[in-house]
């Protein structure tokens, strides 16, 4: 979805020029997910001085933005600051379509009092509009966002000039939105300040500093504590941390700087020390000093200063064209990270470290719920049936969205499961803000550490696929999948009639690494067959059992990034409406591997094939069924059924990949499609 990223620097002289330079560069490095303008604000005076703030928007590509600002010719890049606040910008429209007006940073009024960047959807911004219309403001967007510029310039003349902070009028204005936002402000009234918040949305904080910070738990302040200062109105002794960090330093040292943005990925290169905000909380950097607010505690009174893992050359596309090219070929590693240290083989052991203390509870639940959205539902589709075998209980499978309109009847004995690649899609965390309530136990599955689904649930495991990139979901899918059949394992840990299946599956992760490098070497394979089909109007993906997930992910990878109509379609349904869209000659793609339903699977072949179709099937090596009724076959390593489905999807993967690029389109940054969707 959007991209935020913001820089304050304090006592730290930085040119403008290098400003602007880190200001694009962490737009940039959003890019992947997804946008369709990007715009900035910085101080715009002479020299040091920052009595206007200057807005540079641009419609399309970060580039366009680039180019804007090189044309900017009464900007003074050359002196240094010592102290400078710059937002910016990647918006994908949802009110109002693409264009410079439409973009952030919006403003509050002509002479940019206020600016704002907001990621997420402000569902009452007609009536805030009414009410400042009423009061004279003159809008000049269609976005919702404007709103928020306006009644914080509103609520600024109210208090009338009487010293009101800037994280005061934040926390007003934030009282009186409804909806998601992750926001970020500043001011000509409050130059080289900033202030972020967040609802919904994610958020985080990088802080650098030339010398180690004296603290890595910056305490929480009660509206009504403590004032900007860090000292209480009634005189009492400050939290001996507020002392530590009103010096920030141990050398007595204000140099700092400050990076905020919607994702760990555009902050790494400056610092890997991030703070991940909570929903209601109000960060505010005056003075060079970071303080967090909030109108209430939640359960922590402290933020933690964290370090991320993540390198910078990991988020790099290397020798590859394409961050997804990239990714589908770092599968036989990242399934390797999944199963590190979780997986023994050996000692026929699954450790989940963040399930271990839940598990009884986990075993006496009356079902198991999984919850998720497009290709991380695909992953539970893929997963259900061995987790009902080996944990024989109920497992439900439900699209999110689809999960809140009906109201789903939860148990305080049930279990959700939450995934999420990205741990923020919203409409999978509105779900779990409703199991919540419910009081089911909440698990989450993702792949980013601090997201707001690892840590609103009550416990979870991360599915250590690596950064991804690509708006297309490929390595954490396949890591999902393992990560779900893992949990499937450790659940059944303790049945002996279990003991072989449970061998069987591990032999097979213990092996998977291996047999993905051998279905990478049909690339080339692949993309011969992707020449023969992307003249196609349509093209059917079919299968049944564990490979129907193979054929609705492998269906949806086509439509994100190929454009053209795809759909997966379980074989047993095809006399019951599918077998009409057949036409002579019509190239159909069929996945049939040997498990328990390969001869259902052949019949529909055979179906295929009578009414003059063309099947291009998915199969395992010296298949002689298949080769004799097939038009083209690929062949991939046989595995156990429960995990052939990481296998298969993976020439999908690369048949999807080389029908876009040969159409010439962007498969990082599919038209309309974000990476994470943050909004419902």
């Amino acid at each position: 979805m959007c991209g935020i990223f913001a820089y304050l620097n304090y006592m730290v002289p930085v040119k403008r020029q290098q400003i602007l330079d880190i200001l694009i560069g962490g737009l940039q490095r959003l890019e992947y997910r997804g946008y369709d303008s990007a715009g900035l604000a910085i101080d715009g005076g002479q020299g040091e001085c920052q009595d206007n703030i200057l807005i540079i928007k641009q419609k399309g590509k970060v580039a366009a933005l680039q180019q804007e600002i090189l044309e900017q010719k009464d900007i003074d890049k050359e002196t240094p600051l010592l102290c400078h606040a710059g937002i910016s910008h990647t918006r994908w429209a949802t009110h109002g379509e693409p264009s410079p007006r439409n973009s952030h940073p919006h403003r509050s009024d002509d002479n940019n009092e206020f600016v704002v960047i907001h990621n997420g959807i402000i569902t009452n911004y007609k009536d805030i509009k009414l009410f400042l219309e009423k009061k004279g403001y003159k809008f000049e967007s269609e976005s919702d966002t404007e709103s928020i510029a306006k009644l914080i310039k509103h609520l600024h003349s109210c208090h009338k000039n009487n010293g009101v902070t800037f994280q005061k009028l934040v926390a007003e204005t934030i009282q009186q939105l409804e909806g998601s936002f992750a926001l970020v402000f500043k001011s000509t009234h409050y130059p080289g300040e900033l202030v972020a918040t967040r609802r919904g949305g994610p958020l985080l904080v990088g802080v650098r500093s030339k010398v180690q910070l004296a603290t890595n738990a910056f305490p929480i302040i009660v509206s009504g504590g403590a004032s900007q200062d860090g000292t209480y109105p009634d005189g009492k002794t400050v939290h001996p941390l507020m002392k530590q960090l009103s010096s920030d330093c141990t050398d007595g040292s204000d140099a700092m700087e400050y990076f905020f943005s919607s994702d760990a990925s555009a902050v790494i290169e400056h610092t890997k020390q991030v703070i991940y905000l909570e929903d209601e909380d109000v960060a505010a950097v005056c003075n060079g000093k970071l303080n967090i607010h909030r109108a209430t505690l939640d359960d922590s009174n402290v933020r933690e200063l964290i370090t991320v893992k993540m390198e910078l050359e990991q988020i790099m596309k290397g020798n590859y064209s394409t961050f997804m090219q990239k990714e589908i070929f770092e599968q036989p590693e990242s399934l390797v990270n999944t199963m590190r240290g979780r997986l023994n083989y050996e000692k026929g052991s699954v450790v989940l470290g963040g399930l271990k203390d839940h598990m009884g509870e986990i075993r006496r639940c009356r079902r198991l719920i999984m919850i998720a959205c497009g290709t991380s539902f695909n992953s539970a589709v893929a997963t259900r049936q061995i987790m009902e075998e080996l944990t024989e209980l109920p497992v439900m499978v439900e699209l999110s969205s689809d999960f809140l309109d009906r109201r789903t009847p939860i148990f305080r004995d049930d279990v959700c499961f939450f995934i999420s690649q990205s741990g923020e899609t919203a409409d999978t965390l509105m779900a779990l803000k409703y199991c919540k309530e419910k009081g089911a136990l909440n698990v989450g599955i993702t792949n980013v550490v601090g997201s707001t689904i690892s840590r609103e649930t009550h416990c979870g495991v991360h599915v250590n696929a690596g950064p991804e990139i690509g708006v297309a979901s490929t390595k954490a899918y396949t890591s999902q999948i393992a990560t779900l059949i893992m949990f499937a394992l450790t659940l059944c840990e303790d049945r002996i009639s279990m003991t072989d299946r449970r061998k069987e599956i591990m032999r097979g992760l213990h092996e998977l690494p291996e047999k993905i490098e051998k279905v990478l070497l049909l690339d080339e394979r692949i993309k011969e067959i992707a020449e023969e089909l992307i003249h196609e109007r349509s093209l059917l993906v079919m299968g049944r059992g564990y490979n129907f997930s193979t054929c609705i992910e492998g269906a949806l990878k086509i439509k994100e990034l190929s454009y053209m109509h795809s759909e997966g379609i379980l074989c047993g349904e095809l006399k019951h409406g599918p077998l009409a869209m057949l036409d002579p000659g019509m190239k159909v793609l069929m996945v049939c591997t040997k498990d328990r339903v390969y001869s259902k699977v052949l019949s529909g072949i055979q179906q295929v094939i009578a009414r003059q179709g063309r099947p291009i099937v998915i199969c395992n090596p010296d298949d002689n069924n298949v080769h004799d009724m097939a038009y083209k076959v690929i062949e991939v390593p046989q595995t156990v059924d429960c995990i052939q489905a990481i296998l298969t999807v993976i020439p999908l993967q690369l048949l999807s990949f080389h029908l876009a690029t040969k159409k010439g389109l962007n498969v990082d940054m599919p038209r309309n499609l974000a990476k994470s969707v943050t909004v419902e």
